[in-house]
């Protein structure tokens, strides 16, 4: 079996995504147990328990996600799809606890100065980062408003420079991943998710790019999210593991006896409740109950995984340059069975 360096996965013949790799480990783990490991990290100048962040998306981050996962060390982003963005500044009380909101490309002057005087980060959320007028935006709020942007999404580093050259302080690195994206299907643009952080950490890395790097889409479970730290994303964007739980908005549905809420893409129907080119879809998942037990799994997990890799810390995890490239039988093996 050949072992995978990172540089080695990124000139893998095909686009590998979280499903198609696995870490080695290859050394004698010290950590006695995984209660002694250290998950902090710094994101954006903000002091994280955990390197999450939840996804700006209408069925995930209203204020309360947020606020929540702030009292949990992560990052929340507020959607800018419903009335969340107005409550916020309606209220000196309701943004408490809030570090981040999303804005469009015709965000009003008046809004951003409320985000800036409020020491908030700017997600620009669109679809596709590589573009013209999403890099003029960033330019424009950076030159004007002392606050960190992140913009997105990319599936590629060729553009990085570019990006990073407009102010921005983030990017969103995935195109296509998402449970309930039909990017890809549609318009036939994307690649891996392991493919794309890979491609995107190199560029930085080689060209000594001052950006942080968000792994958006594609994460089912903790072990992924310890796939896309390895691969070298500082932080990871959460949508469906998130989606569900007491804090997103909505209503809980009961349906066939079960317990479930509502989750749809940015672009589905759903959202833009016109007829226009639709990429997402809307779907009901099952209800998770809070927020906190979500997180808690994902914390397990990810010091499980950094025990087994003698990691004490993100950093160390990020060192990490063992891989395996699994075949189809190797993956299904791993499966749990009934």
């Amino acid at each position: 079996m050949k072992i995978y360096s990172k540089q080695e996965l990124n000139n893998y013949f095909l686009s590998l995504t979280y499903d198609d790799i696995s870490i080695i480990p290859t050394e004698i783990s010290n950590v006695k147990s995984r209660t002694n490991i250290d998950t902090k990290s710094k994101f954006l100048d903000l002091e994280l328990s955990l390197p999450i962040i939840s996804s700006p998306m209408d069925t995930v981050t209203g204020i309360e996600m947020a606020k929540e996962l702030t009292n949990l060390g992560c990052l929340g982003i507020v959607n800018r799809f419903d009335s969340s963005l107005n409550e916020i500044f309606s209220n000196s009380k309701v943004v408490e606890g809030i570090k981040a909101v999303s804005v469009n490309l015709n965000v009003e002057d008046s809004l951003l100065e409320k985000i800036a005087e409020n020491n908030l980060i700017v997600c620009i959320d669109t679809a596709n980062a590589n573009n013209a007028f999403v890099l003029k935006k960033c330019e424009q709020i950076k030159n004007k408003y002392n606050v960190k942007v992140i913009v997105g999404n990319i599936a590629a580093g060729s553009t990085l420079r570019d990006i990073a050259n407009a102010g921005a302080d983030a990017v969103r690195i995935g195109i296509g991943g998402g449970s309930v994206c039909t990017t890809s299907i549609q318009t036939g643009i994307g690649i891996g998710q392991i493919s794309s952080i890979l491609d995107v950490y190199f560029a930085r890395e080689e060209q000594k790019i001052n950006i942080e790097l968000i792994a958006d889409g594609g994460i089912k479970n903790p072990g992924d999210i310890t796939k896309a730290i390895a691969c070298g994303a500082d932080a990871v964007m959460l949508g469906r593991m998130l989606a569900g739980t007491k804090e997103t908005p909505g209503e809980v549905i009961k349906y066939n006896d079960q317990l479930w809420k509502k989750y749809r893409g940015s672009a589905s129907f759903g959202v833009k409740m016109k007829s226009e080119f639709i990429e997402g879809e809307e779907t009901l998942v099952p209800y998770k109950g809070t927020v906190r037990n979500v997180i808690n799994t994902i914390s397990d997990g990810l010091r499980s995984a950094m025990s087994y890799l003698n990691c004490n810390s993100i950093e160390e995890l990020k060192k990490i340059n063992t891989f395996a490239v699994l075949s189809t039988s190797s993956y299904l093996e791993r499966l749990p069975r009934k």
